[in-house]
């Protein structure tokens, strides 16, 4: 396994990360503890989760799986979005924040969290007490360091100047959408990583799959796949992302790689990313993304690649 920097901070992070918003959903619990102990085993530290995700039980499965391996694993999950039908529950208040935490930590079974990331900005909560309440999480030992998920440029350099000017803790991350697919954070959310030395955690890697090559045109989508369902498989009529797609096949077939393997070493190659995260239903498919890290990608490649994918930056 490859370790990389969060951003500015100390913390060393695992070049591949591993999604967790199934389990407990399309991925039922002993699976999704199989996945997660073989992650572990490949030296994936970073798991990633949100207290919404399949309800709480992504939360609940990891608390479960990391017993008596808590010190292998780095947790990051996040809060923000609606977790209920309250008056409270949701955005990133004070108090939604706090509530969250707590609920987080009980069903993760651990005394804090590594990464706590706000999910997505909260407009009608003034961010100076989004950023005072992250703080005092991390003086309580609660939270060690804490990351942002959707936010825009002008709202993570917002954050940042307000940290300093306060004195407050400071995000170290931000997790966007970021894939050959959607390249759109190279506008000037990269750019601003760079600048400000932030972590970038990109998520859906392989958007939603339509890089792995199983989607094929003109042909179903595979039964039970994400694209399945015909609302969703509307999509797949999007001939750009499909050439995209072929592509990316026709690439990885000369590197002797899976598409998949391709998608998430061309991530590691761009900008401020120091963990993709990656989902994973099965152990092999944890092995298929950490084989990610074995392919060696040369300047022409590179080249290529991003010429096949510039339509979508």
């Amino acid at each position: 396994m490859k370790y990389l920097t969060l951003g500015g901070a100390g913390l060393k992070v695992s070049a591949i990360g591993l999604g967790t918003n199934s389990f407990g959903g399309r991925a039922e619990k002993g699976p999704s503890i199989a996945v997660i102990h073989a992650a572990l085993d490949a030296g994936v530290t970073l798991l990633d989760t949100a207290n919404i995700y399949t309800g709480g039980n992504s939360e609940s499965i990891i608390g479960e799986a990391l017993q008596g391996r808590r010190h292998q694993a780095l947790v990051a999950t996040k809060a923000g979005m609606k977790a209920g039908d309250g008056w409270g529950d949701s955005g990133s208040s004070r108090h939604h924040l706090f509530k969250e935490l707590e609920a987080s930590l009980r069903r993760l079974k651990t005394e804090y969290i590594d990464l706590y990331q706000i999910h997505r900005f909260d407009p009608e909560t003034p961010l100076e007490e989004t950023l005072r309440a992250l703080d005092d999480m991390v003086r309580q030992g609660k939270v060690r360091y804490i990351g942002a998920s959707n936010y825009q440029a002008w709202q993570l350099m917002k954050a940042r100047a307000l940290s300093e000017k306060r004195g407050f803790v400071r995000y170290d991350s931000v997790q966007p959408e970021y894939s050959l697919a959607n390249r759109a954070v190279e506008r000037e959310l990269v750019p601003l990583c760079v600048d400000q030395g932030i972590g970038l955690i990109p998520y859906f890697p392989l958007a939603g799959g339509i890089l792995t090559g199983k989607y094929r045109r003109g042909e179903q989508p595979p039964a039970g796949s994400r694209f399945s369902a015909p609302a969703m498989a509307a999509r797949l009529q999007d001939e750009a992302k499909m050439s995209l797609s072929e592509g990316v096949v026709g690439v990885a077939k000369e590197l002797g790689c899976t598409p998949a393997q391709l998608a998430l070493a061309w991530l590691l190659h761009q900008k401020a990313v120091c963990s993709v995260i990656s989902g994973a239903t099965r152990p092999d498919q944890v092995q298929e993304n950490v084989g990610a890290l074995d392919v060696t990608l040369s300047a022409d490649v590179l080249k290529r690649l991003d010429e096949m994918s510039r339509a979508f930056v």
